[in-house]
Order: C-alpha cells, then sequence, then structure tokens
C-alpha cells in the first residue's frame, strides 16, 4: 500500500479523496493554488504545497509544479480526482517516469478513450452497441452529405475532442449540415486545439444511461449498476439517479454484463464509466470516461462499495476485493448538485458564505468542501456541494430528499437549491419521465 498520496484537486473531490485515505491509514498531501489556501482540505491533510496563483494553467494543470511537490512531499502516488488532469495521458505517463503511481488506468486507455472516434471504434470492437455514425473523422476530402444521408437525418456533428457541449452541433436536414459543420470545426479548432469531426445519429428523445466499471488490470472486471443523467443544461449533469426509472432489471444485467465483459477484454484497470444514449429499449456508447464521476456517490449508496478505496487498492496492485455476484443494489439513490449559481438565470454567483446548515438524517450524505465563512472563488467551477439522498424506494428517497432541501441553507451567495425544490414539484419527474432536453425545455417555458 502507497505511504503518502498527493490529491492533485481541489474542493469536494479533493476531500473525498483525503477521508478514503485517512480511513485506509495513509499519509496525504494536498495542492492548492492562493486562492484555495483556505479550502477545507488542504486544513485536513498532513501537508500542504502551494502550486501557484489562482489561474488553474499555473496551478492545478501545472505539472512540474505537482512533480515538484511530489518531490518535495516525498508522495509515491496521486490521485488526480475528476477534471484537471485526471484525463491526461500525459500526466500519467510522467508520473510512472519518476515511479510515483498514478491512480487511475494506464496511459494507453485514457489516451483511447479520450479520442471520441477511437474509443467508438475501440467500443465496436469490444462488442459494446454504439450510435450509427461515420466511420472515424470527416475529412476534407470526403462527402459528408453522402455520410449524412446514409445515417439519416437529423445528424450530429461532434468534435473528436470534445466535451461539455463544445464543438456539437445539430443538422436538421441536408440544408443545415454545411453550417453546422463549419461551426463545429470552428468551434474544436478554438477550445481543444483540434478541429477533427465525426457526425453520428441524432436521437430524439434519448435518456442519459451511464454504467459504472471497476477492473484491476488483470483481466477481472465488474459493473455496479448504472445511474440516470438524464436531467441535464447545456450538457451538464443537474441531478442523476440510480436505479434508471427506465430501465428493468432485466436490461440492466444485460447492459451491465456487455461492459463488464468488455472490459475484461480490454484488461482496464481502476474505475470508469461507459456512458450511453438510451431511446426505445436500445442502448447507444457515446464515451467513456476513464475517471472517478462527479456522481460516484449514488452508486456507493445503493451498493455501499467505496469507489475511491478500491480506486487506491487497484493502483497499489491488489486485485478486485469483490465479484459480480456480490454486487447487490438496494433502494433508490439521488443527487443534486448544488451550484453557487442563480436559479433564475445560472449565472455564477461567487462570494463568502455567511451562514451554512447542510441536511442531516438516515440516508443523507453532503459531500462539500465549504464551511461558514469560506469564499468561494470567481476561479473555478461553481459547485458548493452534492446532496445525496438514499431511500428504501424512489418514492421514499424524493420524499426525504425535499425534506433535506427545506433544511439546506447557504447564506450570503445564490444557489442552485430553489430548482430542485421546483423540480420536486413536477409531475414529469416524480414519474422519472424525462430525457436529456427536459430540463432545457422545463427552464425555457419558465422563463417565458
Amino acid at each position: 500500500m502507497f505511504s503518502k498520496i498527493l490529491i492533485a484537486n481541489r474542493g469536494e473531490i479533493a476531500l473525498r479523496v483525503l477521508r478514503a485515505c485517512k480511513e485506509l491509514g495513509i499519509q496525504t498531501v494536498a495542492v492548492h493554488s492562493t486562492a484555495d489556501a483556505d479550502a477545507m482540505h488542504v486544513r485536513l491533510a498532513d501537508e500542504s504545497v502551494c502550486i501557484g496563483p489562482p489561474s488553474a494553467r499555473e496551478s492545478y494543470l501545472n505539472i512540474p509544479q505537482l512533480l515538484a511537490a511530489c518531490e518535495i512531499t516525498g508522495a509515491d502516488a496521486v490521485h488526480p480526482g475528476y477534471g484537471f488532469l485526471s484525463e491526461n495521458a500525459r500526466f500519467a505517463e510522467i508520473l510512472e517516469a519518476h515511479n510515483i503511481t498514478f491512480i487511475g488506468p494506464t496511459a494507453e486507455h485514457i489516451r483511447i478513450m479520450g479520442d471520441k472516434i477511437e474509443a467508438k471504434l475501440t467500443a465496436e470492437k469490444l462488442g459494446i452497441p454504439v450510435v450509427p455514425g461515420s466511420d472515424g473523422a470527416v475529412k476534407p476530402t470526403d462527402d459528408a452529405h453522402a455520410i449524412a444521408r446514409n445515417i439519416g437525418y437529423p445528424v450530429l456533428v461532434k468534435a473528436a475532442a470534445g466535451g461539455g457541449g463544445r464543438g456539437m452541433k445539430v443538422a436538421k436536414s441536408e440544408a443545415d449540415l454545411d453550417t453546422a459543420l463549419s461551426t463545429a470545426r470552428a468551434e474544436a479548432k478554438a477550445a481543444f486545439g483540434d478541429d477533427a469531426l465525426y457526425i453520428e445519429k441524432y436521437l430524439g428523445k434519448p435518456r442519459h444511461i451511464e454504467i459504472q466499471v471497476l477492473g484491476d488490470g488483470k483481466g477481472n472486471a465488474i459493473h455496479l449498476g448504472e445511474r440516470d443523467c438524464s436531467l441535464q443544461r447545456r450538457h451538464q449533469k443537474v441531478w442523476e439517479e440510480a436505479p434508471s426509472p427506465a430501465l428493468n432489471e432485466s436490461q440492466r444485467k444485460e447492459i451491465g454484463s456487455i461492459v463488464a465483459v468488455a472490459m475484461r477484454k480490454l484488461k482496464y484497470r481502476g474505475v470508469g464509466t461507459i456512458e450511453f444514449l438510451y431511446e426505445d429499449g436500445n442502448f447507444y456508447f457515446i464515451e467513456m470516461n476513464t475517471r472517478l464521476q462527479v456522481e460516484h456517490p449514488v452508486t456507493e449508496m445503493i451498493t455501499g462499495i467505496d469507489l475511491v478505496n478500491e480506486q487506491i487498492r487497484i493502483a497499489a496492485g491488489a486485485s478486485l476485493s469483490i465479484e459480480q455476484s456480490d454486487i447487490t443494489f438496494e433502494g433508490h439513490a439521488i443527487e443534486c448538485r448544488i451550484n453557487a449559481e442563480d436559479p433564475r438565470n445560472f449565472t455564477p454567483s461567487p462570494g463568502t458564505i455567511t451562514y451554512y446548515h447542510p441536511p442531516g438524517g438516515l440516508g443523507v450524505r453532503v459531500d462539500s468542501g465549504v464551511y461558514q465563512g469560506y469564499r468561494i472563488p470567481p476561479y473555478y467551477d461553481s459547485l458548493i456541494g452534492k446532496l445525496i439522498v438514499h431511500g428504501r424506494s424512489r418514492v421514499e428517497c424524493m420524499m426525504r430528499l425535499r425534506r433535506c432541501l427545506d433544511e439546506f441553507v447557504v447564506d450570503g451567495i445564490q444557489s442552485t437549491i430553489p430548482l430542485f425544490r421546483d423540480l420536486l414539484q413536477n409531475q414529469d419527474i416524480a414519474n422519472g419521465m424525462y430525457d436529456i432536453h427536459w430540463l432545457e425545455k422545463y427552464l425555457e417555458a419558465k422563463s417565458d
């Protein structure tokens, strides 16, 4: 086992990793920018190192500074959390070259799954169902119109190196395609430095279903069920739940088995998530995230498996401590991402939290690094924390969530708590009848 882990992240995920390390008896190193000097994980870590000014590029994305922090403190492993360098293959390679373990998959798997075209081709070879689309990147010499006609309109033009909805455009008909291609190409070049695009079938009312996987890199891999992440705004997840209201036990077992078999073939190491669009009983692979997900707590709540603990054990060379037959799904869990944003227009609301009171009670978990008097900086994402609630049924879970949102107090800044209170009054949400477009339509109707 590792003696000291450097946590190359900030906020609630840094605190989440720190807690797992402490429970395993591992010393911790917190790195931070000057803006995060008073962060909770910095206060609780055994050691801390300032790695630069507020800009993420000069601090949390600064590989030489992170490497220096490892050498100064003697850390023998790095946990990247999510975001920042968590899916940076070069970072993983540099750490390994310095005999520091990257707590995550191999650089090769990060690189394969980080390229959406390569990821799709790999998934197809592994037997995972994929969205009908172009056979690789669409070159300037290719007849994009013929490709789109073959797929069938509407089609989605997507950046190969994309994420977060950037470099993604819908062409509803042939007349829209040239504009969609040129706009997406420009966005992709500006955002990712790579203007490669591909085309795939646009699904009208799909749900976003993702399967949590866990592998030890030795050919052993299991799945831990699905999460439904269909409530999204601008391709960013807002509300996640497990299990999905849209799937039955047979569907869950079938897609889970397909994914687990694929990860065994790949000899995948660590935690990962296979993301699908789901429509009319069919699953279509869209991407794999080779890291811990923001929404991992809902899986932990229904399985009782500590995913961060397993990540660390596997990175240290251990085999899986659990088999597929050990996994059972108990009850229902929902996660709400509480952001420091105006709930009416979603503009960021950084500032000092003058009063903070998180909810508690049976089946309630709040993953957050904030506290009363903490100042939310304007330089990073606006996540205050995640409210995760568990119940014996979806109805009980939603009743508990309603109670928790009424208890949750974050004063001094705006937050999205009122949005979730509103959603719980909606019959579609109560019935679990929503798709990836539902929330944006709901918000648009409210603003009229």
